[in-house]
């Protein structure tokens, strides 16, 4: 793998509890569960595991004890991890999944961080990011966290020379993109609603009117932010860059097992991609795949690259309403893949 070192921070990291259903989950009943697993989890941690399993050479930067059980995980894997103690252990989260895909998440709130934690996870991510290529800011922040805490990591970190990444949503996101163009990241992963939040208007209403689709995304890159990777669902995915490329792509059709991690997977999939050189479409084309194939696999597993179908994506110039309809629909347990996933932070 070339083209650099990759640093990320899960701010909120967890422990991911599957659940697998045998049927619908019926309210009030008892249910006898299938196989369950628990893998180390938060949304930067699933970047740097997909990453780290495609070679690239990335660390992790997480709040959590020695002695956690997600750091003990995440050492059986071999992540390079910088960690700041916090005093107390990493939330769980469960994940309940049906047979036929639907998957229902179930989150903990996490272990607020108080200022002098949040400042030695500060100087503990810029010391990481010098002379890295990228840095990726994922997920939620934990209770209590200023909403506002991604535009300081990201000036904190701009010295570096690392381009920043940042996927989360709701008051942090609004707060990011409301911080001035000094805190813009280089890239944001919204999803249509996330998008349509931003803009002040429905994700149905957002979806249904291309011209205010293209200017909400050119609001983002008017306020410095140089790609958009918009994430669409089972539609696949949007990448405009500042520059004026604006490249859609659909994913392959595959059974959809478990959406958790796929939009992780996808941001992963787009540095990969750029670590290797590649232009837009292909940095596209890799993100929707990656999605895609984390979405076929259970649980909380994160792909490996040769379970990557890049043949099975289709790019083209434009907004969504420029790609060819999908392929004939398949069978009824195969499903187009939420390329990013609903995926909660």
């Amino acid at each position: 793998m070339s083209g650099g070192r990759v640093v990320t921070l899960t701010a909120n990291p967890s422990l991911d509890r599957t659940l697998v259903l045998p049927g619908p989950l019926a309210r009030g009943g008892v249910v006898r569960l299938g196989t369950s697993s628990t893998e180390p989890g938060g949304k930067g941690v699933n970047v740097a595991r997909v990453l780290a399993a495609a070679g690239a050479d990335v660390t992790a930067v997480v709040p959590a004890e020695d002695a956690d059980p997600l750091v003990t995980a995440l050492r059986v894997l071999r992540l390079p991890l910088v960690t700041v103690g916090t005093g107390a252990p990493v939330r769980t989260n469960y994940t309940l999944t049906e047979p036929d895909g639907t998957t229902t998440k179930l989150n903990e709130p996490g272990t607020p961080l108080d200022a002098g934690t949040r400042a030695a996870l500060t100087t503990a991510l810029a010391a990481a990011a010098e002379g890295a290529a990228w840095v990726v800011l994922s997920g939620s922040l934990p209770p209590d966290t200023p909403t506002d805490w991604y535009a300081d990591l990201v000036r904190a970190v701009r010295g570096t020379g690392a381009r920043v990444a940042v996927d989360t949503s709701e008051a942090p996101l609004l707060a990011l993109l409301a911080a001035g163009p000094d805190a813009a990241p280089d890239l944001v992963k919204p999803n249509a609603e996330e998008l349509a939040q931003v803009a002040g208007t429905t994700e149905a209403a957002l979806l249904a009117d291309p011209a205010a689709l293209s200017a909400a995304v050119r609001a983002l890159h008017d306020g410095g932010i140089a790609e958009v990777l918009l994430t669409l669902g089972g539609d696949g995915a949007t990448l405009s860059t500042s520059g004026g490329e604006v490249w859609s792509a659909r994913p392959p059709r595959i059974t959809v097992r478990s959406t958790v991690g796929a939009g992780d997977s996808s941001l992963a999939g787009h540095v990969l991609a750029d670590l290797a050189g590649a232009p837009a479409a292909e940095r596209l084309r890799r993100a929707v795949a990656t999605g895609a194939a984390a979405a076929a696999l259970p649980g909380s597993a994160l792909p490996t690259p040769d379970q990557v179908d890049l043949a099975g994506v289709s790019v083209q110039p434009g907004l969504p309403g420029s790609v060819p309809p999908a392929a004939p629909a398949a069978p009824p347990a195969q499903q187009p893949v939420p390329a990013a996933g609903r995926d909660v932070p």
